[in-house]
């Protein structure tokens, strides 16, 4: 029984990086690992990834590029304010400066550093490093 798409998602992930594997298959698909996917791709850690229709709700199949140490979801899905930012890289992230959080605001999915530039806040959704 799934609860929760995205975490399931990022632990496949995580799990193909650690036993070092080229790609993977994550199911099913949804538009919010989607833009997550998408975010992540804009910063390094993950190569192309495609959607794949099959009929019963679909998957994309994401090339890895061995850059990711360890990725997951934040639960709950704290609200923060853009001057809060440092206190949740320094609880979910290991060094200043080093991997992003990837938040949901009114701006759509996007990493903290476009949150920092557009100087917006909203709810976190993950972190990758």
């Amino acid at each position: 029984m799934m609860n929760d798409p995205l975490a399931d998602a990022l632990s496949l992930i995580k799990n193909a990086e650690v036993s070092g594997k080229g790609e993977c298959t994550v199911r099913p698909a949804s538009k919010l690992v989607g833009r997550v996917l998408r975010v992540m791709q804009e910063m390094g850690y993950i190569g192309p990834f495609e959607y794949i229709d099959d009929g019963r709700g679909g998957m994309f199949r994401i090339k890895l590029l061995g850059n990711i140490n360890n990725c997951g979801v934040i639960k709950p899905r704290h609200a923060i304010k853009y001057t809060d930012f440092e206190k949740w890289e320094a609880r979910y992230l290991p060094a200043q400066n080093f991997g992003s959080l990837i938040m949901t605001s009114t701006e759509g999915v996007i990493s903290q550093y476009q949150a920092k530039d557009m100087g917006t806040g909203g709810r976190l959704l993950a972190y990758v490093y």
